[in-house]
């Protein structure tokens, strides 16, 4: 296999990226334990106890075979634009605050975006949306989101995704979704106490956040709230109440229609911003 240089740092990575390798924002080492099965993923997420500790396990999870045979032979396949390019080709972990008090929770990595720069909503023009909105409403220290070493901070956000590989079709089925749950429970024990509010972009993400709530013990009342774009449902968690705010997926879909625009999603954090002080 032909060793890439990283299009920012150079230096020269196999597809997919080894962990330790020297990959930037790689939080695994050569010795990070990988998951190999769903028991195990539950099993190296409850023993948890740091947040860095979720994203290296999320990093080089290798529980679901679909997932991972996809996500490895988009990695070596690449897109035509950036076949000069090494591609993760791994999980994409968690992406911003220790302590946010906005949690922004999307659906899976993108094949080109995420499983190609390793940060989750990265490299695409769905992260160009979503980091440009972040700049705006202060969020952000820029809206350039092009690759793990372009400096991208963010301030009191978390980003993640439900999903942590990149699925065929943008769809995870069941069983995998299922099967990654327990990183998010695992990232939500840690950093839950902090969050106030819950971006969900997209009716999935929605869903995953009420299972979520109810899996850490919490309530999410009867019937249960639907998702909408500026929907805020209120929920109570075993660390406190939190917010939950609907925003339409920022995909090319939505937002090259115009049924997402710009403002929409800045009056989206704007208001998650405004009830999270």
């Amino acid at each position: 296999m032909v060793k890439l240089p990283h299009p920012r740092i150079g230096g020269r990575f196999d597809s997919p990226v080894r962990p330790g390798s020297g990959w930037p924002g790689d939080p695994a080492t050569k010795r990070t334990a990988a998951a190999q099965t769903p028991a195990e993923v539950a099993a190296l997420a409850v023993a948890a106890g740091a947040v860095q500790q979720v994203d290296a396990g999320v990093s080089v999870c290798r529980a679901c075979p679909r997932l991972v045979q996809w996500r490895e032979e988009v990695a070596v396949a690449k897109r035509r634009s950036y076949a000069d390019q090494p591609y993760w080709g791994r999980p994409a972990p968690g992406f911003g605050s220790l302590h946010p008090r906005v949690l922004v929770l999307g659906l899976a990595p993108a094949a080109h975006g995420a499983n190609r720069t390793g940060r989750v909503f990265t490299g695409d023009r769905s992260g160009d949306f979503l980091f440009g909105s972040l700049y705006r409403s202060g969020l952000a220290n820029q809206a350039s989101c092009t690759d793990s070493a372009d400096g991208l901070v963010l301030n009191d956000v978390r980003v993640v995704a439900a999903v942590r590989c990149a699925p065929p079709g943008n769809a995870p089925t069941p069983a995998e979704r299922s099967n990654c749950a327990p990183w998010l429970d695992a990232e939500w024990r840690l950093i839950g106490g902090d969050v106030r509010v819950v971006v969900a972009l997209g009716g999935f993400a929605w869903q995953s956040a009420l299972a979520l709530v109810r899996r850490a013990g919490g309530s999410v009342g009867t019937p249960a709230p639907k998702f909408g774009h500026g929907t805020i449902a209120s929920l109570s968690t075993a660390q406190g109440p939190v917010q939950l705010l609907g925003c339409y997926h920022p995909s090319q879909q939505n937002t090259f229609t115009g049924r997402l625009t710009p403002a929409m999603m800045d009056d989206v954090f704007a208001t998650a911003l405004a009830i999270s002080s």
